[in-house]
């Protein structure tokens, strides 16, 4: 290990300053812990701050509510893959979290009795799926800003150190397999360090940007989930990726189902609310990836609007202009700037657009990341925590319930939180860092700095984007998935020859560029591979080969395929392990047909 490497020491390091690192880094540093926070960019530019309807919690302000009926709801949502432990730990803490938020000071939307406001959201219902219910605790339509901003500014009360602008790249593991600290690029001068710590935690948010169409920021190169393949750690279901179905068309801009909680409706170019047909009960709050699918099928059967009939509209001027500007003013002001649309008056053009990661870095409910030894499949990695959309406990299954992801990030970041502290408070000493403890990243950026001969970072990484796009988008076929397993299998042989040194006279940005198409790889090899085994539709994965029949209703195969996939770098193999179908203290829902 080269001796002018800086070293500096923490009792934790976070990667990562969304709403779960930040969540999570403000129960440190409440506790007195020395917490370091890296992040790419200023904390408040997050993806969090994109987040827009709400967050799910039975608070019951509006109408009758409780823990049981989000509980059933998520497993419901989830396709019963989620498993029912960890979504009753969410479902019973979330008004817990949400107190906490509004005790900090969270601007939420108000009830005239001074309660937070909820609105109702897709596939959130009452009395076990009988009717809507009003669950999403919403500031506006701006709900992720004000919660990412209200924990910044905690956190800067309780004196958290930020490293802005620093890029973690990978993680220091010991003889033992514990983790004990990262390697990390200041992305200002280019030099690495070495931040060691007793506990390392991964909150990176998803990798949405391995599909040309996404509604996520471009720092969402799943940064994360490429640290832990090479750390020779499972990836968890994989394949499973939500399409909302409201993005701005053309423009991928998410407008939230909060739209649609106020009232908002699907039309096709017949001016007929399609969804009626499709989920008589729910209509246009059934869950997302049965949405984006009727929405896909209205256009593929001509019934899409614009010269090339290939989006639907989404129809708010009916709520009023008062409305829409107190409930919605964001998406008002993206109509404008996106679609040149003044969603008062008029519909906006919308199609289903890659939003949210279901899988990750497997963890149990205290965040702590897990591994497979033999047929234990929640073997712990000391020192290593995710949360977040980077990790998967997993609540949200084969497709996550609007509202939870906000939830997830505030649950599992303050019981990671908890967890740690109480660590700490036992491991008062740091593990010694291996003598080869920056040997990969050093070999990393070597062979980076020395290339004369490959391609441009960008160009791998739209060809990366685009064959995910073709192989792997709301619907898929068994064929269409064995050709991307090859295609990205061939993109991964060009990852290796990347040269920063011919098209870029930036040498830096390329540098994190290029680092970040290592990322981007792992995360679109896992997805394509697992998708590509995964031999049945079951939520977001929709393949036409398996559709509907009276043994597998709607192409599901429980008796096959009622498990998690496991996903391995080293020679992109996969393994499984069961749903966790057990609650924590009641009765488990049993497996059913998914209808609404």
């Amino acid at each position: 290990m080269t001796k002018s490497i800086s070293k500096r020491k923490f009792d934790v390091v976070i990667i990562g300053a969304g709403g779960s690192g930040m969540r999570a880094s403000l129960q440190l540093a409440r506790a007195g812990l020395n917490v370091a926070v890296l992040s790419k960019v200023f904390p408040t530019r997050s993806h969090t701050v994109a987040a827009q309807g709400g967050i799910g919690a039975s608070l019951g302000n509006m109408n009758e509510d409780n823990w049981h009926y989000h509980f059933y709801d998520t497993v419901k949502g989830s396709d019963w893959l989620g498993d029912q432990d960890a979504i009753e730990f969410m479902c019973r803490e979330a008004p817990k979290v949400v107190y906490d938020l509004e005790h900090m000071g969270m601007p939420f939307d108000r009830n005239p009795d001074g309660t937070i406001y909820q609105r109702p959201f897709g596939g959130h219902t009452a009395n076990y799926g009988e009717k809507a219910v009003e669950r999403a605790c919403a500031a506006a339509d701006r709900t992720g800003h004000a919660m990412l901003h209200t924990l910044y500014q905690q956190n800067v009360k309780a004196r958290t150190a930020f490293f802005v602008e620093w890029m973690a790249l990978d993680l220091i593991r010991d003889a033992d397999g514990d983790v004990v600290g990262v390697t990390a690029l200041e992305m200002e001068t280019g030099e690495m360090h070495i931040l060691h710590a007793k506990t390392t935690m991964l909150a990176t948010g998803g990798a949405g940007r391995i599909f040309a169409a996404s509604t996520n920021a471009f720092i969402n190169t799943g940064d994360g989930l490429g640290m832990a393949a090479r750390a020779g750690l499972a990836l968890e279901d994989m394949e499973f990726w939500q399409f909302h179905p409201t993005g701005v068309a053309g423009a991928g801009v998410l407008l939230t189902e909060g739209c649609r909680g106020e009232g908002a409706i699907l039309v096709n170019s017949n001016g007929e609310r399609f969804m009626e047909r499709y989920a008589p009960t729910l209509k246009d709050l059934a869950p997302r990836d049965f949405v984006s699918r009727c929405m896909d099928q209205e256009i593929k059967e001509g019934r899409g609007c614009g010269p090339n009939k290939d989006y639907v509209l989404l129809k708010l001027d009916h709520l009023g202009a008062e409305t829409i500007m107190k409930r919605l003013p964001s998406v008002h002001e993206i109509g404008v700037n996106f679609a040149n649309v003044d969603v008062t008056r008029e519909a906006i053009p919308v199609v289903p657009t890659i939003h949210y990661q279901m899988g990750g870095i497997p963890t149990n409910i205290h965040g702590q990341v897990v591994t497979q030894q033999g047929d234990n499949h929640n073997a712990q990695v000391q020192g290593l925590y995710a949360v977040g959309e980077c990790s998967c406990v997993s609540v949200h299954g084969a497709n996550r319930l609007g509202t939870n992801s906000l939830l997830d990030l505030l649950v599992f970041g303050r019981a990671a939180g908890n967890h740690i502290v109480e660590f700490n408070n036992k491991n008062k000493a740091h593990k010694d860092l291996p003598a080869d403890a920056a040997d990969r990243t050093l070999a990393r950026l070597a062979r980076l700095d020395n290339a004369t001969d490959g391609e441009y970072a960008q160009d791998v990484a739209n060809d990366i984007r685009a064959t995910m796009q073709k192989h792997a988008s709301v619907f898929r076929t068994q064929a269409m998935l064995d050709q991307g397993v090859s295609a990205i299998a061939a993109i991964r042989e060009r990852v290796g020859h990347i040269n920063l040194k011919d098209k870029s006279k930036v040498f830096n940005t390329a540098r994190i560029e290029a680092l970040e198409v290592e990322n981007l790889i792992e995360a679109a090899q896992a997805t394509i591979v697992s998708a590509a085994a995964r031999r049945e539709s079951r939520g977001a994965h929709s393949v036409a080969d398996y559709g509907d029949t009276p043994e597998h209703p709607n192409g599901r195969n429980d008796t096959d395929w009622h498990k998690h996939t496991l996903w391995y770098s080293e020679g992109s193999r996969l393994s499984y392990k069961p749903v966790q179908m057990k609650p924590l203290t009641v009765e488990s829902v049993p497996l059913k047909v998914r209808t609404f």
